[in-house]
């Protein structure tokens, strides 16, 4: 097996990942100094929060139509596109509805990352190690949090601009990802299914490994469903019922677990236990590294152990840290202690572990060849309606009603999620993704 090649066109898709961390989090340190600027209600301020958002949903639903119809790769390049666009313009802005443009324009491209680039790593990836490589994605997004916490910190001592070069820098890294992109090949299972290029997928599978490369094409091939191309009135049929519905479970738990709360949020909820503003940011980017630190720990196991044993670990952790949060807020414990800030440490690396390492490998594996772009949409677009629900609603419910009641309501939907695992989640590793549909898949 060519290990070297399949990890660097793996790192490289990854990279829409990176940028996906990083957008998704250098709100983080401008939005307090961009409400004070043009002087934003806490509503406004949500609204401009999850303009993003709004636009990974619309990239996460619609992201696999171009992926289907175009390629992953090409896809990917418009993607990249769309982050060096977002970058400049939002550093560039005058206003906040510019602003909010410019940022619902880096949603389009996160939405459509985290449904295009999962899904081709999963689909060159050898069997035992697709956890790992596909993993890599989320490795990247928790990197691009990191880089970008710690460089709201380097950034945020100086003057009143200072939140344009915190959005300003993004620019660097979606330039790269324009460049790179080029370097690898169109997915073989796409070549197969959607175009009828064996030839070119046989070259692609041999580089990946020669010794299985023609068992690989002949499962492939005997997968894909002979006739009229898959449409969404198909895919939402009873077929589908089962990866579909696990799908949506696995997104919307994700997101009620308040991990995008958390990130998005972090110096706010900081500051609101007594921190000043530079120990909120500090504390925020050792967010970013525990992150960083209890994902590799989810990707050196998820081959291993599994997704479900990691998913189990994600829940205890998640059930006990939202619980002692809640509990520090409705007491008073929060104020001028640091047992919120150790909690949050916690309940982010119970999230980099279980969750976080499971989500987007889970949701690359579980669908057909034929339907693949479709599922990975469906799963995506959940994924960020509930995000820009919650990153919306945020600061207006923790100003309202303070911290105790919202981490109570994190805490219960985790004890779901625990029982959801427990009952319903199939383990998929060791697995190919062929068998995988004759598993799930209902005739």
């Amino acid at each position: 097996m060519n290990h070297g090649k399949v990890i660097f066109w793996s790192v490289t898709v990854a990279l829409g990942g990176f940028l996906f961390g990083f957008d998704t989090a250098v709100i983080s340190g401008a939005e307090g100094t961009i409400q004070q600027l043009w002087g934003l209600s806490e509503a406004m301020t949500g609204s401009m929060v999850a303009s993003a958002l709004w636009g990974t949903i619309i990239g996460a639903l619609l992201g696999g139509m171009p992926a289907d119809r175009f390629g992953r790769k090409r896809t990917l390049f418009w993607i990249a596109v769309l982050y060096f666009v977002s970058a400049a313009g939002s550093a560039l802005s005058q206003s906040v509805w510019q602003l909010m443009f410019f940022r619902f324009i880096g949603g389009l491209g996160v939405g459509a990352s985290s449904v295009v680039a999962p899904m081709y790593i999963s689909e060159i990836s050898p069997t035992g190690q697709r956890g790992r490589l596909t993993a890599l994605f989320q490795f990247n997004i928790v990197l691009g949090i990191l880089i970008a916490y710690f460089s709201n910190y380097l950034i945020g001592g100086g003057g009143d601009g200072n939140w344009r070069w915190m959005l300003g820098v993004e620019a660097f890294p979606a330039f790269a990802f324009v460049i790179m992109i080029g370097m690898v090949p169109r997915s073989p299972r796409w070549l197969v299914v959607k175009k009828g290029l064996i030839d070119e997928a046989r070259k692609v599978l041999e580089i990946i490994n020669p010794s299985t490369a023609e068992a690989s094409l002949r499962a492939i091939q005997e997968s894909h469903i002979e006739g009229p191309r898959v449409g969404l009135g198909q895919f939402f049929s009873k077929r589908y019922a089962v990866v579909i519905f696990l799908a949506f479970l696995i997104a919307m738990f994700n997101q009620l677990s308040g991990i995008n709360a958390v990130i998005y949020y972090a110096p706010r909820i900081f500051a609101s236990t007594g921190m000043g503003v530079d120990s909120a940011l500090l504390s925020t980017t050792g967010i970013g590294l525990i992150n960083l630190i209890f994902t590799l720990i989810g990707m050196s196991l998820i081959d291993k152990a599994g997704r479900k044993f990691l998913m189990y670990i994600g829940s205890f952790g998640y059930i006990f840290s939202l619980s002692v949060v809640s509990w520090a807020f409705y007491s008073g414990m929060a104020e001028g202690s640091y047992l919120v800030p150790i909690m949050l440490f916690l309940f982010i690396a119970a999230h980099a572990i279980g969750q976080g390492a499971v989500i987007w490998v889970f949701i690359s594996e579980i669908f057909p060849n034929d339907v693949r772009s479709y599922g990975n949409s469906l799963g995506s677009g959940t994924h960020w309606v509930f995000a820009a629900l919650i990153a919306n609603v945020f600061p207006f419910f923790e100003k309202t009603f303070g911290g105790g009641p919202i981490f109570a309501f994190f805490a219960f939907m985790m004890v779901l999620q625990l029982l959801w695992v427990w009952k319903m989640m199939p383990e998929t590793k060791n697995v190919s993704l062929e068998e995988l549909e004759k598993r799930l898949i209902k005739e």
